[in-house]
């Protein structure tokens, strides 16, 4: 769960730090207050786009951090934490954005630099932040497939990825296929331009490792003079009279002569004994390089000019020798390709033909987990909606006609187009979300799959943002008990208007504007019971605080704390 944040900079925040509690925590205070503000910085924090209006005036940065506790040793995050290399311990994980008055973006996970990309997957993993705008997914079909497969992550996601592989195998191949069936126009200037690089590079007749022998060569004879004078002046200092070896060689026959009356010497009269042997045979290494060297000065210019022609080759084939080979070899397989185009697109097609086939195969078994989820997650729906006041409302998750076809189209994830129907009214026909529910009723909608995902997503926080507009009376007090169950699974923070849904917190926070030095900042408080009755007296009765309001508030709160010992029982 999300256990701290601090905030500094941030809009209108000048700083603050707010700690979070396990089970629902209600953020609440007046419009344009800084609430959804805090909820913004948490979005940051989970990777989203950052911009510099979100820098406070005259600052420098801004600055987010969040703490999360995770509990649990099969989290995701454990294995987000392997995949990019950053440890996680103490089952522990800090989160840390920082956005600057110039625009950069700088993001860390456990004190370590990643990109934004890589704080977005360990954000995904650990914030479930749910919006207005998120609502407004259910109304485009293209997202219906993604809801569904979060139903069954386990087992869909294993049956994704085996015709993943196939189906990205199956588009290379017919890529492949695509290219070399290519107008012959284009085929034959493709086989003129690859003919002029082999010939060209067939001329060159280069060897493996010819630029790097070349340059070592070059290094010795523009050199020649240094290295022989180096090998003449150590070859000189150990032979001769008077010279290393001889001292060596007094030295060993001193010991030698000596050795039958003492260990110690004998043991090392055959120890100096060796290393006379070893440095004499390092002398004539020494001798024979010496003979073998010769300046020639016409091969220091055969090498400078062959030298010449292989950088001129890399410029345009590839930075080394071995490059432009492999490159030389490709060429002369895609020349016989393009020579034999009719044999080895009759293989291809047979390739395609095959992979097509075990991939509808995968397809298949796909959709088959598919539909069992659907009809598992249809029942789950129904019985949600019916607590949420819906339970009048049809729905259904309709597979398209590609699915029914003996030979489906196949796409990234497999053959299904799917739609969530629905019916707000008995004996109205089924229809898409986007033509039947209102806005209260897509909020029912999103927050019956919530509360279904919040078990299967594995998420340590989930967010809830003013996602109850439009809605009051009983349908808000079942979106309240509604999203203090969600939070049974998970951590829940709420920002909301409903008094139904503020007494039903754990935690209540309340945020406040105000004015110090002429400048505006946000707060936050955790409020007592006794702040808590005022807020919830102010939220009922919008204005003015009264006895009468003060009453209700106290009756909320008592039937909210009977609904919850009613859960935990």
């Amino acid at each position: 769960m999300l256990t701290e944040l601090s905030i500094r900079d941030f809009a209108i925040i000048d700083e603050i730090s707010i700690t979070f509690n396990e089970g629902l925590t209600v953020l609440t205070g007046e419009t344009g207050a800084g609430k959804s503000i805090i909820i913004d910085a948490i979005q940051l924090l989970a990777g989203g786009r950052g911009s510099v209006e979100y820098v406070r005036h005259e600052a420098k940065k801004a600055d987010i951090e969040g703490l999360f506790s995770i509990d649990n040793k099969k989290h995701p995050i454990y294995a987000t934490g392997n995949q990019y290399g950053i440890e996680i311990q103490d089952e522990q994980v800090v989160l840390q954005r920082t956005i600057t008055a110039s625009g950069k973006s700088i993001c860390r996970v456990n004190s370590k630099l990643v990109t934004l990309a890589i704080l977005r997957e360990f954000g995904k993993t650990l914030i479930d932040i749910h919006s207005q705008h998120e609502t407004q997914s259910l109304m485009n079909n293209d997202s219906h497939l993604d809801f569904l497969d979060m139903y069954e992550p386990k087992k869909i996601t294993k049956a994704k990825d085996e015709y993943t592989q196939l189906y990205n195998k199956l588009d290379t191949l017919k890529k492949r296929y695509q290219k070399l069936n290519d107008n012959e126009q284009q085929m034959a200037h493709r086989v003129d331009l690859l003919e002029f690089q082999m010939n060209e590079l067939e001329q060159a007749n280069l060897s493996p490792n010819e630029d790097e022998l070349l340059e070592d060569e070059r290094k010795a004879l523009a050199n020649f003079e240094r290295i022989h004078t180096a090998l003449q002046d150590a070859y000189n200092a150990l032979y001769g009279e008077q010279r290393g070896l001889e001292w060596l060689n007094q030295a060993q026959l001193a010991l030698q002569d000596n050795s039958n009356y003492d260990s110690f010497i004998a043991d090392k009269a055959e120890e100096m004994s060796n290393h006379y042997f070893t440095l004499e045979e390092l002398t004539y290494d020494l001798r024979n390089q010496i003979d073998s060297l010769q300046f020639n000065p016409e091969r220091l210019n055969e090498i400078e000019s062959r030298l010449d022609e292989i950088n001129r080759l890399k410029k345009k084939y590839g930075t080394t020798v071995n490059e432009i080979m492999e490159y030389m070899a490709k060429i002369e397989e895609e020349l016989e390709q393009i020579t034999n185009k009719d044999s080895h697109l009759t293989v291809l097609l047979e390739q395609i033909e095959e992979t097509e086939k075990d991939a509808l195969l995968e397809a298949k078994q796909l959709h088959d987990i598919r539909k069992q989820a659907a009809d598992s997650l249809t029942k789950d729906i129904y019985k949600e909606l019916k607590g949420l006041y819906l339970e009048k409302a049809a729905f259904s998750i309709a597979f398209d006609e590609n699915s029914t076809k003996a030979k489906p189209t196949l796409h990234r994830n497999g053959f299904d187009h799917i739609r969530f129907l629905i019916s707000t009214n008995t004996g109205e026909p089924l229809k898409e979300l986007s033509k039947v529910a209102s806005g209260g009723e897509l909020s029912r909608i999103m927050l019956a799959l919530k509360k279904i995902f919040s078990k299967h997503q594995g998420v340590t926080s989930v967010i809830f943002d003013e996602v109850d507009t439009g809605v009051s009376g009983r349908v808000a007090q079942s979106i309240a008990e509604k999203i203090y169950q969600i939070s049974k699974d998970s951590q829940v923070l709420v920002i909301t208007h409903l008094p139904q849904v503020a007494a039903m917190a754990d935690t209540h926070k309340f945020i406040e504007k105000n004015e110090k030095n002429k400048r505006t900042s946000t707060n936050v408080k955790e409020l007592t019971e006794k702040e808590q009755i005022e807020e919830l007296s102010r939220m009922i009765t919008g204005t003015k605080l009264t006895e009468t309001a003060k009453d209700h508030a106290k009756e909320m709160l008592g039937l909210a704390s009977t609904f919850k010992s009613n859960k935990k029982g």
